[in-house]
């Protein structure tokens, strides 16, 4: 894929209770798939010490877990990645009260309204984008994209070239849902699918083991080359995340 130009994403903060050096650790961990603590240390401009002893804490603590990663030439070292404890710390929209709505909906109506009212919130979005973005160039309807799904808690980044792009989102705001209807997920990509007027790929899913949910774009017409401008200080896009094996 071309070379990306970030695009601006809505601002996310640490979770409650994480504030300093282990709050910044614990978003960047986030952000990326699995970072080493001498990769944190750069990112946060602190000492590797530093790092180190706030890593302890945090596992410790139960919200990071380590395994050993190849970085290139040189002995493997450890690269840290939230746990499941630490992945609760970020926003998940009341989705426990949610889901017990939507049990009940489906023993009383049956799955099929349950997953109507679900897809509901797909569509309701996509009429006010659609109307919102008319004419839109590809890069600007990404952007767009992935400020509302920022809004929602999913911490979305995208980045669009000529043709090519993509778009991760970093926080499953309703991954128990997602796990109990996996049609969400679908209606998630269809809706993408409409808005962005672009052949969408799902290239890593948080259900499959994934730290994120990440997708392949491509935009038909779109000028070759041609990278869409955002404003500076948006995140930089990241690769795609892997699937766990």
């Amino acid at each position: 894929m071309a070379t990306r130009d970030a695009l601006p994403t809505l601002p996310m903060t640490a979770p409650i209770g994480l504030k300093g050096p282990r709050g910044d650790i614990i978003m960047e961990l986030k952000w990326a798939e699995r970072l080493t603590a001498r990769e944190l240390a750069s990112r946060l401009n602190l000492s590797l010490n530093a790092i180190r002893h706030h890593l302890r804490e945090l596992a410790a603590d139960g919200y990071v877990r380590h395994e050993r990663v190849a970085r290139g030439v040189g002995a493997p070292a450890h690269g840290y990645r939230l746990s499941p404890a630490g992945e609760a710390l970020f926003p998940r929209r009341y989705e426990d009260a949610l889901t017990h709505v939507l049990e009940q909906v489906v023993a009383r109506e049956g799955r099929q309204v349950a997953v109507a009212m679900l897809q509901g919130q797909f569509e309701e979005l996509a009429q006010r984008l659609r109307a919102e973005l008319a004419g839109a160039s590809p890069g600007e309807r990404l952007r767009a994209v992935a400020a509302a799904l920022s809004g929602l808690g999913y911490m979305a980044e995208a980045g669009v070239a000529g043709e090519e792009g993509s778009l991760v989102e970093h926080n499953c705001a309703l991954r128990a849902i997602a796990e109990r209807f996996p049609e969400l997920c679908a209606a998630e990509q269809r809706f993408l699918a409409e808005v962005l007027e672009a052949d969408v790929e799902r290239a890593a899913h948080v259900l499959a083991g994934a730290c994120a949910c990440a997708y392949r774009l491509r935009f038909p017409g779109a000028v070759p080359g041609m990278v869409s401008p955002g404003p500076a200080g948006g995140r930089a896009g990241s690769e795609l995340p892997k699937e766990s094996v």
